[in-house]
């Protein structure tokens, strides 16, 4: 594969990396959950085979709290569908390695910035 080849191939994986990011944070900002993924996260989570596989397992590691309201099921569904709505498909890291100096575990980054207050905002309870 030519240079040129291989850096269209990481471009496309890049745009589509990122597309899957905004996507599934997204969803969770409207569904009112106070978590956001970074690409080490989503690496951190790709050995895990499927995409509703992945979530339940960052849920329950992360936000276990949830499964006292809401079943694993529920919200695997309520955030994938939003996230699908905006980006179907599911994300693999392909032949693309990620940067170096990621993080090994998935991480619970900050809001982000997030205006959680937001009026009309649908939100789980318990978020």
């Amino acid at each position: 594969m030519s240079h040129s080849s291989a850096g269209l191939k990481a471009t496309e994986h890049d745009q589509h990396l990122h597309a899957q990011l905004c996507a599934f944070n997204s969803a969770f900002a409207e569904l009112g959950l106070r978590f956001r993924w970074d690409a080490p996260t989503l690496y951190a989570l790709a050995p895990i085979d499927g995409e509703a596989a992945r979530l339940a397992s960052y849920i329950e590691r992360h936000h276990a709290h949830l499964l006292k309201a809401y079943s694993i099921d529920f919200l695997c569904e309520a955030i994938l569908g939003r996230k699908n709505a905006q980006a179907p498909g599911e994300w693999s890291p392909g032949h693309v390695a990620p940067q170096t100096g990621s993080k090994a575990a998935p991480v619970e980054a900050p809001h982000g910035g997030w205006d959680w207050g937001e009026p009309n905002l649908p939100a789980l309870a318990g978020a």
